[in-house]
């Protein structure tokens, strides 16, 4: 039926891995891939923009060696990490106790406006980065979301130029033509 409303009982979180190319050796010295940079581009272009408008956060992960794994652990383990993660949703439980959203990931129009809207020097830097990444209505109201989250886990009460950064930062750029 034509403009009907459908509410699905589950929230999905999808978080997705391809490889670079085809055959998986782009930027491998040892395993180098004899058709690059053409192979990487005609691999990823298999994934609609759209689609990947969708997706808030990009990251690029490097192959792991055999002497990655003997490397002593990193600075800041699971459990310190899971400590800031809650402590960052318990200020979003805070921040949205009398609205609908429960998290920055639910907040929209004047909600996110009034919360995420960014420092002086944090517009100017998303508006640069709108024009130069192209970037759509969507991905605009994404890289805030994001950015108020990376506050968040920050202890900032505010977002600033440096999590609207590191928020585009995590931004795949449309390619080039």
């Amino acid at each position: 039926r034509a403009n009907a409303h459908v509410t699905f009982p589950a929230r999905v979180q999808l978080i997705a891995a391809m490889n670079p190319c085809r055959c998986g050796h782009l930027g491998d010295a040892a395993l180098a891939c004899s058709r690059a940079p053409r192979c990487a581009a005609d691999y990823q272009a298999k994934v609609s923009g759209p689609l990947l408008d969708r997706i808030d956060l990009h990251i690029e992960v490097q192959a792991v060696s055999a002497a990655d794994l003997v490397l002593p652990p990193p600075s800041e383990g699971s459990a310190e990490v899971a400590g800031r993660v809650a402590a960052a949703r318990a200020v979003q439980r805070t921040r949205y106790a009398d609205h609908a959203a429960r998290t920055n990931a639910d907040a929209d129009g004047a909600l996110l406006d009034a919360v995420a809207t960014p420092d002086a020097a944090g517009c100017t830097l998303l508006a640069q980065a709108s024009e130069a990444m192209r970037l759509s209505a969507r991905g605009y109201t994404r890289i805030l979301r994001v950015a108020r989250t990376i506050a968040d886990l920050a202890g900032a009460e505010t977002v600033g130029r440096i999590h609207v950064a590191e928020a585009l930062s995590y931004r795949r750029q449309a390619p080039r033509n």
